[in-house]
C-alpha cells in the first residue's frame, strides 16, 4: 500500500512538472489506469496508452467505459473510441472516432453497432471536408458493397484517382460490375488489373478463363463447401461475390418445405430475431432471402463450443468468459422480449480471435418472454430448465439454466442436473483445485430446480459471476481431481507432434508442437513443490509474462507458451524505461499473485512485434523470492543506464 501511495505522489509530481511520460509510468505503478491513460495521451506515447489499456480491461468495462468518456470530454476523441471498443461499445466507440477525425474507425465501429447508415455518413462528411482522401473513398465503397448497395459501391469507386486506393479497390468494382450484368466493364476492369500485374486477374483476351465448378447461390453466394445438413436445413461456407466475405447460407431444405410450416416458421423466427437483435455477443444476420428461404450470417471460422468441450478442458476463468459473453447476449435479447429456448453448446460459436457469440433464434420466442414449450419439440434435454422439461412454460430463467448447464459442463466436463440448495456431489469445486464454496454457489444458482431461486435476470447473472476472481488454470479431469504424479495421457501425447521451428535453442528439450492450436508449446514437468508458482503464472494471464496454457497435477506437467521475436541476450537491443515499466508491472501482479520468476535477466526476456514479453522460467526446481526478482530488475536498470 506504501508503494502505492508513494507512486501516486510521484505521479502528481510529475504531472506537475510537465513530466507527462514518467506521471504515466507512475500511476501505472500506483494501480491508476485513469490517470495513467491521460498523462500517455499528453505525452503522446502509444506505447504507454497500449499498457493503460490492458490495466483498464483488467479493471472491468464499466471503468474502461467511464475513462473514455473522460478522455472524450477533454477532446481525445481516438483514445477514447479505443477504450469504448475495448468496452464493448462500438456505438460511442464510431462517435468518438468521428470525433477524433478517424472516419475510416468510425465507420468499422458504427457497422459493428448494428449501424451501417450511419457508418456511410460519417464517411461521406469527412469526404466532404477533404475530398481528395482515396482511402475514405474505399471504404465507403467496402462498405456499400458489404451492405448490398451495389450501385452505390461502383459509383464511389468510379469517383477514385489512379493511385494504389483505387488498385486496391478494382477487384471489387469487378465484382459489383458483374453482379448488375455490366460484363463488358467488368472485363474492362480485368485488363487493367491484369496490367497492374495483378495475378488474380485474368481478362478473356489474355487467356481462356478457367470454369468454375462451385454453385452459386442466389447469384451471389459462391460455395465453398457444406457444413452440415440436418433433416430441416443444409449450412453452407460461402463467398459473397460482391463484397468478397466469407458468410455461411443457411438454406431450408427442400425436404423440410413438405412436412408443414414448422420448418419455414422457425427460419422466419430466427430472421426476425436476429434482424431486432444486432450485437457483438450474437452471430449478426447479413440477409433473409425470402425465395429460398435462406439466411445469409456472419462466418464463424472457430468452430462451436460443442467441438471444443469433446476435445480440451477449459479453465474456469475462460469458462466463465464465455457463459458471461452469452448471458450478455441473451440479457439483451430479454430486453428486447426475446426468449432463446434452445442455449446449447452447438450454439455458441467462435470468431477468429475466439470471440464467443450466441447463435440460432430459431427455437426464440417473440413478443411475451414466456412461451409453452414441449421437451420434444424445441430445445436439448441436456440443457433445458426442469420446467421446459415438464411442459410449462419458458421464461428469462429458463435461458439462465441452460447457462448454468453450459458453464457446469465446461469446468467438470459433465451433464449438468438441477440443484436444490447447494451442490451435493459432485460440486465444481471438486473438480478444480482452486475453486470455492463461493464458486459453487453462484453455479448451484444458475441450476437451481426452482426458476424463483435463479438470478433476477442475464445481467445480474453475469454480475454475480464477475464478481468472483475465477481460475486461470485448467485442469484437464473427466473424474474429481487426485494430486497423484502419472504419466502422460495417451491421447495427449497424440496431440503433441515435434516442434516445426527450432525457435530459440534454450528451449529444444521442452518444445513440442500442439496439432489442436496449431502453435509451439513449452512442456514442464512440475510437481507438488511448484504448482504453486505455475497457478500463481495463470492466475496473471497478463501478454508481457508467458502463458500457462494447460496444467495436470495428476500428470505431474504444464504446456505454456514458446517464446518468440529476439531473445535480448542475443542482441544489443536496449531496455528502455517503458520497458522496465512494464517489467515493474506484470512483476508486481506475479507477485500479488503469490509466485516469482526467478529468471528476470536478458535471457528470458523477448522483443516482440506487440512489445516486450518476459517468458516463463526454464528452471522451476531454482528458488524464487520476490526479493530475487527485484534484485534482478535492479539489475537490468543499470544494465540500462550502462547501455545508453
Amino acid at each position: 500500500m506504501k508503494s502505492d501511495s508513494a507512486a501516486a505522489a510521484r505521479a502528481i509530481q510529475l504531472e506537475q512538472a510537465c513530466d507527462f511520460a514518467g506521471a504515466a509510468e507512475a500511476a501505472l505503478e500506483a494501480k491508476d489506469p485513469a490517470m495513467a491513460a491521460r498523462m500517455a495521451v499528453l505525452a503522446k506515447r502509444d506505447d504507454l496508452f497500449a499498457a493503460c489499456e490492458r490495466a483498464l480491461l483488467e479493471s472491468g468495462v464499466d471503468r474502461c467505459a467511464r475513462v473514455a468518456s473522460d478522455l472524450l470530454a477533454r477532446g481525445f476523441g481516438n483514445h477514447a473510441g479505443r477504450l469504448f471498443s475495448l468496452a464493448g461499445d462500438p456505438a460511442s466507440a464510431g462517435e468518438a472516432f468521428a470525433r477524433g477525425g478517424d472516419a475510416v474507425r468510425a465507420a468499422s465501429e458504427l457497422e459493428r453497432a448494428g449501424k451501417p447508415a450511419d457508418a456511410a455518413k460519417a464517411l461521406e462528411r469527412a469526404l466532404a471536408d477533404n475530398t481528395e482522401n482515396d482511402a475514405l473513398r474505399r471504404a465507403l465503397a467496402e462498405l456499400c458493397a458489404r451492405h448490398g448497395r451495389v450501385e452505390n459501391a461502383i459509383k464511389v469507386a468510379q469517383q477514385m484517382r489512379p493511385g494504389p486506393e483505387r488498385n486496391a479497390t478494382l477487384p471489387l468494382l469487378e465484382r459489383s460490375l458483374r453482379a448488375i450484368g455490366f460484363a463488358e466493364a467488368a472485363e474492362e476492369i480485368a485488363r487493367e488489373r491484369a496490367l497492374l500485374g495483378d495475378d488474380e486477374a485474368a481478362p478473356a483476351s489474355v487467356a481462356a478463363p478457367v470454369a468454375n465448378t462451385r454453385a452459386v447461390l442466389f447469384g451471389r453466394y459462391e460455395v465453398v463447401r457444406e457444413v452440415a445438413k440436418t433433416p430441416h436445413a443444409h449450412l453452407f461456407e460461402a463467398v459473397d461475390r460482391i463484397s468478397g466475405a466469407r458468410v455461411a447460407v443457411k438454406l431450408l431444405a427442400a425436404a423440410a418445405r413438405g412436412t408443414g410450416r414448422d420448418a419455414l416458421v422457425r427460419f422466419e423466427r430466427e430472421a426476425q430475431a436476429l434482424a431486432k437483435l444486432r450485437h457483438p455477443t450474437t452471430v449478426s444476420l447479413h440477409a433473409f432471402i425470402g425465395e429460398g428461404p435462406a439466411l445469409v450470417l456472419e462466418w464463424m471460422s472457430g468452430g462451436s463450443l460443442a467441438s471444443l468441450l469433446a476435445r480440451e478442458a477449459f479453465a474456469p476463468s475462460r469458462a466463465v468468459e464465455i457463459a458471461c459473453a452469452v448471458l450478455t447476449a441473451l440479457g439483451e435479447a430479454h430486453r428486447l422480449g426475446i426468449l432463446h429456448r434452445d442455449v446449447k453448446p452447438s450454439n455458441v460459436l467462435f470468431d477468429a480471435v475466439g470471440a464467443p457469440k450466441l447463435a440460432d433464434f430459431g427455437a426464440a420466442h417473440l413478443g411475451d418472454v414466456s412461451s409453452t414449450v414441449t421437451a420434444g419439440a424445441i430445445g436439448t434435454i441436456s440443457y433445458m430448465s426442469p420446467e421446459q422439461r415438464l411442459g410449462r412454460k419458458a421464461s428469462v430463467a429458463s435461458d439462465l439454466y441452460s447457462v448454468g448447464a453450459l458453464l457446469y459442463e465446461m469446468i467438470t466436463r459433465r451433464i449438468a442436473s438441477a440443484q436444490q440448495g447447494s451442490f451435493g456431489e459432485h460440486a465444481p469445486s471438486s473438480f478444480h483445485p482452486d475453486l470455492r464454496a463461493p464458486h459453487d454457489a453462484v453455479i448451484a444458482a444458475l441450476l437451481a430446480e426452482d426458476p424463483a431461486a435463479r438470478p433476477e435476470n442475464a445481467f445480474v447473472a453475469r454480475e454475480k459471476l464477475e464478481a468472483l476472481a475465477w481460475p486461470k488454470l485448467s485442469i484437464d479431469a473427466p473424474a474429481p481431481m487426485s494430486r497423484r504424479i502419472s504419466s502422460h495421457p495417451a491421447e495427449l501425447s497424440e496431440r503433441l507432434a515435434p516442434a516445426r521451428d527450432l525457435l530459440d535453442g534454450r528451449d529444444a528439450d521442452s518444445l513440442a508442437f500442439d496439432t489442436v492450436i496449431e502453435r509451439h508449446v513449452r512442456v514442464i514437468p512440475i510437481s507438488d513443490e511448484t504448482l504453486p508458482r505455475v497457478r500463481a503464472f495463470a492466475h496473471v494471464a497478463d501478454a508481457a509474462l508467458g502463458t500457462v496454457l494447460w496444467a495436470s497435477t495428476a500428470d505431474g506437467v504444464a504446456w505454456t507458451e514458446a517464446p518468440t521475436g529476439t531473445c535480448l541476450a542475443d542482441s544489443a537491443d536496449p531496455i528502455g524505461p517503458s520497458d522496465l515499466g512494464l517489467l515493474r508491472h506484470v512483476l508486481s501482479r506475479l507477485h500479488e499473485a503469490g509466485g516469482a520468476h526467478g529468471g528476470v535477466d536478458r535471457e528470458h526476456l523477448y522483443r516482440t512485434a506487440t512489445g516486450l514479453c518476459l517468458a516463463f522460467p526454464r528452471d522451476l526446481t531454482r528458488d524464487a523470492t520476490t526479493v530475487d526478482d527485484l534484485r534482478a530488475l535492479e539489475a537490468l536498470t543499470r544494465d540500462a543506464v550502462t547501455r545508453s
